[in-house]
This record gives C-alpha cells, sequence and structure tokens, in this order.
C-alpha cells in the first residue's frame, strides 16, 4: 500500500473471535499524510472521530491502483 499512495503511517490490525464464528480478518488503514500525531494510535481507529468519505469510484479507482502494484 505505502507503494501505491502517500501515508503518514499505516496500521495492521489482526481482529477476530474464538467465540462465535471463528475467525480473523485484517484490517489495513493507512493515515493521511500530515495527520498530527495527537490524531494518529487509536484515535485514528475510532469511526465516532470521523471516516474519510470516499464515492465507489475512488474506492475502485484505489482497488485497481493496488492490484497493479501486487502484480509486479
Amino acid at each position: 500500500m505505502e507503494a501505491t499512495i502517500e501515508v503518514e503511517r499505516t496500521y495492521l490490525l489482526s481482529l477476530g473471535s474464538q467465540q462465535g464464528n471463528s475467525h480473523v480478518h485484517w484490517h489495513i488503514s493507512p493515515l493521511p499524510p500530515g495527520l498530527p500525531y495527537h490524531e494518529q494510535q487509536f484515535h485514528a481507529l475510532m469511526a465516532e472521530n470521523g471516516v474519510l468519505a470516499w464515492t465507489p469510484e475512488q474506492a475502485g479507482a484505489l482497488a485497481a491502483r493496488l492490484r497493479a502494484a501486487l502484480s509486479d
């Protein structure tokens, strides 16, 4: 991801549970460049502090760039 987009920091989280439907899934959270340090860490991962509004077209374009980078 960092080879594809400019980021201040990237968080990688492994989430899942032994209870219910036992599983694991990954969240990769890139923080925008210039994000102040006090807005990083857990603050940046909490939806109540805001999320970036993306259109489906923007998400699709990023997905295409990531796929291209992974295939190189």
